[in-house]
């Protein structure tokens, strides 16, 4: 059957306006670039706040969100806002906390902070993982959703069927998933590979906007069609909340169905909560707690894709407000990649009744684009292609950029040729880039054939690889006596210890409330915490370089204060307090109220 989005000549052409306008902003920005180590890949450190926080949440937004996150908002609910609303916990520690280290430090990388603070042992280790992540944990799986997305959209698997008459019907699908796959990561890599951060940082932001606008509408369009054609866009939402509180009829015996897998034991589940209990599956109570400490730590602050951004910045007060402004982008985020999921849910809760999880995330992953196919009307969805794209476009070109950061200066000129010059810097990275793009493609293909949610695989990723840096550099920033012979253990006993708890749970050998893969990563986290306080005050201290005031906190002149604004209205801490009031007030509506 031919499910593909019926595309007319002004959805194509509105497509086509949006990959011109990229393409010349990623050319006006490269031109503009210095052809240096600092220019290819930290944009001269010239990128002003509104810059900085649209790259951030761009290079965040991704297939995972589109694709993966709105699939598991029709299973799980509200709960999946999680991640994103209490995202602003991590950005602030970030302002108030991190963000002035990293800036005074003068580094190109987090892996060149960890060896000024701790260890070059540890730079190397970081960077490896850094790569390995990169390329598992957020390209291959962006790579796949966007590949899932553009072949759904297309129908490229009817094209490659037409092209292979007689081809068994498995190797057609994945045909037409893996053109999508090398089509999209072409596409989205060109200007990561040309242009560097420059180009990247500075088409996010056509890209947000296009990602958000349109993402919006299809959460208009799906409050309008359950409205139906008399009721307006506030009485879809409340057929939805109705429908979502899954009280009665088919909506009751949709969670039940799916309830043993998503909350062990528990008598009833609550769609409508932020607030879940200790075994719920994908996220616990206590990710609101602990989130920042054992995983938003590593994702916000030394997570180099992501990072990169704010040591781009042309100041202490554009990094500041950049992701200032990015708390305010991730408040509204849910609106686009999470409502979706629960307009689907009110629409067909049937589709959670075609068998147990596994068999049915596949086909909840294709809920974001069979919404733009029944709903929005032909001529919009030109605009809806062009937020996806850009969504999967911005991270790809980030995740690219950042891999290519690490390998070069952090590996190869690092450990291998010091004194590497600035033009064969840039073309190593570029070459770095290539190969990332490659071995990232091969993975996607991989990944297609497994049957996991891709949200639930990502999530898992991170909550294994990120617990012991965020102990040991939380450790390390707050505590002077902390070593870099400490941190260097803990972080491989941290692993050693992720290794041990994985096959604990896959065996049956763990207690119920480690089935979490976020209570496996608190575990984790809380261990590593421990274990480096103790082997700190085993081992001998830090050497004085590897402790001074840019690297550590200075708990006797503590000062938090400097690039925060000349006024008021346009000062950090007053545009920070309401973004933290409005993650406040979504916590009381949707775990308290609701």
């Amino acid at each position: 059957m031919n499910d593909s989005l019926a595309l007319n000549p002004l959805d194509c052409l509105t497509f086509a306006a949006y990959l011109i306008s990229l393409s010349v902003i990623g050319w006006w920005a490269a031109r503009r670039q210095a052809h240096t180590s600092s220019g290819y890949f930290l944009a001269s450190r010239s990128l002003p706040w509104y810059v900085v926080g649209s790259s951030f949440i761009a290079a965040n937004i991704s297939s995972e969100h589109f694709i993966g996150m709105v699939g598991a908002a029709v299973i799980y609910g509200i709960c999946v806002a999680t991640p994103e609303w209490s995202s602003v916990i991590a950005f602030t520690f970030l302002i108030w906390i991190f963000i002035p280290f990293l800036m005074s430090a003068n580094v190109f990388t987090a892996p060149e902070f960890l060896e000024r603070r701790f260890s070059s042992t540890l730079r190397l280790f970081f960077a490896v993982v850094t790569v390995i992540v990169n390329i598992f944990g957020f390209l291959a799986p962006v790579l796949y959703g966007g590949g899932l997305a553009l072949d759904r959209v297309m129908g490229l698997g009817n094209l490659w069927a037409n092209a292979t008459v007689g081809t068994p019907l498995h190797e057609v699908a994945h045909g037409g998933l893996y053109a999508a796959i090398v089509i999209i990561a072409l596409a989205a890599g060109f200007w990561a590979v040309l242009g560097g951060l420059r180009s990247v940082a500075w088409m996010d932001v056509l890209t947000i906007v296009i990602s958000l606008g349109g993402g919006l509408l299809v959460t208009w369009y799906g409050l309008s069609a359950l409205a139906g054609p008399d009721g307006s866009v506030w009485d879809g939402f409340m057929i939805m909340i109705e429908r979502n509180q899954a009280n009665a009829g088919l909506w009751h015996e949709a969670m039940e169905h799916v309830r043993p897998a998503i909350l062990p034991g528990a008598d009833g589940y609550n769609r409508l909560s932020v607030i879940q209990p200790l075994t719920h599956e994908t996220t616990p109570w206590s990710h609101w707690v602990l989130s920042f400490f054992y995983i938003g730590l590593w994702y916000t602050v030394i997570n180099q894709f992501m990072i990169q951004r704010v040591l781009a910045a042309r100041s202490l007060y554009d990094a500041r407000m950049g992701i200032v402004s990015a708390g305010f982008l991730k408040l509204l985020l849910p609106f686009v990649v999470v409502v979706p999921g629960l307009i689907f849910f009110a629409m067909h809760p049937e589709v959670l009744l075609g068998g147990n999880l596994s068999s049915i995330r596949p086909e909840v992953d294709r809920t974001y684009i069979n919404m733009i196919r029944d709903l929005v009307p032909v001529g919009l969805k030109g605009i809806l292609l062009a937020a996806l794209f850009g969504a999967i476009q911005s991270t790809v070109s980030a995740v690219i950029n950042s891999t290519s950061t690490v390998v070069t200066l952090d590996i190869y000129k690092r450990f291998f040729k010091p004194d590497l010059s600035e033009d064969t810097s840039v073309t190593l990275g570029r070459w770095a880039s290539i190969v990332t793009l490659v071995v990232s493609i091969v993975s996607a293909f991989y990944i297609s054939a497994m049957k996991a949610s891709l949200f639930v695989y990502i999530q898992e990723l991170y909550t294994f690889f990120a617990p012991p840096f965020s102990a040991i550099f939380l450790l390390g920033t707050l505590w002077r006596r902390v070593s870099g012979k400490a941190a260097t253990i803990t972080v491989f006993v941290g692993f050693a210890l992720g290794i041990l708890v994985k096959v604990a749970v896959t065996t049956g050998h763990a207690p119920a409330w480690l089935g979490p893969y976020a209570n496996q990563g608190i575990l984790n986290w809380s261990c590593c915490m421990i274990l480096g306080v103790v082997l700190s005050l085993l081992t001998a201290p830090p050497r004085p370089e590897q402790i001074t005031d840019d690297l550590t906190l200075n708990w006797q002149r503590l000062n938090l204060g400097g690039g925060l604004g000349t006024k008021w209205y346009t000062g950090v801490t007053f545009w920070w307090a309401l973004s933290f009031l409005g993650m406040v007030g979504f916590v009381v509506i949707f775990g308290v109220i609701l």
